[in-house]
């Protein structure tokens, strides 16, 4: 049995796995990190990732830390406004659109938008750059053991791992989490996500449009240019009948129904890639670690797609992780640090997981009457600059 010594093994390798190695292996700590499917790290591949994630200022910095950043920047489309638009009335028009802008709290954007797969393919070659971090697609984790010095993490290879810290990365159906014995929450709403890119004649400028009117919000989010044309990365949530509808409509007639969706702000909406479907759920772990392990991102908790906060509460797990890492690297992994990392994560997580499932379950409302009143809260909410400045300070988590 071939036994190797890392002071982290990061379960998962997605944007979130890639990240948290980037981070630590920056830091000068040795990593290891293992996914059991290779990344696809190419835009028209089969089975690529077509989301987008935006990165908040504070998420931002912590990928400059990590060195990340100055591979991203070339790629990444500023978010100057979020714009909320409510289209609830008795036709899919505009009836209220107020713009949220970053000017308000910052001489910054918002944050930055970038493609999943694209994210992937720049941060592999991160880690290609760092000779203490070792990452191996095609290999997952097979089997947990831990005690109180350290733990031991069998993989697929044959290979056993002993180091001192797992992070767990790896999912929704975080198979660390579940060997480690620590239970979630699940909540279901009936919908679903179509993700897909798109063109369109009216630029964007760098405004971040979310359209509500019932079954969840449509969203869609800038992106560079595309063969010359002003592009956009779209969400659309709707319930799961409806989207199994949409996802089955030929290309005009899918155009068609995106554009009256969008209430043609942006005119005519043209496919720019294809169209994929993902689950919709909010979920979160009864606590953030279990011994020698360490949950972040979906591992530990999933919001649906509103308001770019999933990726973004994750980066803020590693944020506190690097914190507690540097302050005391030899307790690296230990009762103490790992108590502390729940203690300072989990309350700010329920809460946001919280205030979007309520978002969500707003968002979803058919009645007039419940879409009249969903109104009437933005318009609220916008009218009092005071609430309107403090909600964005703590959509991008510096309150």
């Amino acid at each position: 049995m071939s036994i190797c010594d890392f002071d982290i093994l990061v379960s998962g390798g997605g944007v979130a796995g890639l990240t948290a190695a980037a981070v630590f292996g920056s830091a000068g700590f040795s990593v290891l990190c293992v996914d059991p499917t290779p990344p696809i790290t190419q835009r028209d591949a089969a089975g690529s990732d077509l989301r987008t994630t935006a990165f908040l200022q504070p998420s931002q910095a912590l990928l400059d830390r990590a060195g990340l950043w100055d591979r991203l920047d070339a790629h990444a489309a500023p978010l100057q406004i979020m714009r909320i638009v409510d289209a609830g009335g008795a036709l899919p028009e505009p009836r209220i659109v107020k713009d949220f802008n970053a000017s308000d709290i910052s001489d910054r954007p918002f944050g930055w938008n970038l493609p999943n797969w694209l994210l992937r393919r720049e941060m592999l070659a991160r880690l290609d750059e760092l000779p203490n971090v070792d990452f191996r697609p095609g290999t997952g984790t097979a089997n947990l053991f831990t005690r109180q010095a350290e733990a031991r993490v069998g993989l697929t290879d044959g290979t056993t791992v002993r180091t001192r810290l797992v992070i767990a990365a790896d999912g929704r159906g975080s198979p660390m989490r579940q060997a480690a014995g620590v239970k979630v929450k699940t909540t279901r709403y009936g919908q679903k996500a179509l993700a897909f890119a798109v063109t369109h004649p009216i630029p964007h400028e760098n405004v971040s449009t979310e359209i509500h009117r019932s079954g969840g919000p449509f969203t869609l989010v800038p992106l560079p240019d595309y063969n010359g044309l002003p592009s956009s990365a779209i969400v659309w949530m709707e319930r799961g009948p409806e989207v199994k509808r949409l996802s089955d409509l030929p290309d005009a007639e899918f155009e068609a129904a995106m554009t009256e969706r969008s209430c043609a702000l942006f005119g005519p909406l043209k496919l720019a890639s294809r169209r994929t479907v993902w689950p919709i759920i909010s979920q979160v772990a009864e606590r953030m670690y279990a011994e020698r392990v360490a949950l972040v991102a979906e591992a530990a908790h999933v919001v649906p797609p509103i308001g770019a906060q999933g990726l973004n509460m994750s980066l803020g797990d590693m944020r506190i992780l690097l914190e507690l890492a540097q302050a005391a690297p030899d307790q690296l992994g230990s009762a103490k640090m790992l108590e502390t990392y729940h203690r300072r994560r989990h309350p700010e997580v329920q809460a946001r997981v919280t205030g979007i499932d309520l978002l969500n379950r707003a968002s979803m409302m058919q009645a007039r009457p419940l879409r009249d009143l969903r109104a009437a809260g933005l318009n609220a909410i916008y009218s009092l600059a005071p609430v309107r400045k403090t909600m964005m300070q703590m959509g991008l988590g510096t309150r």
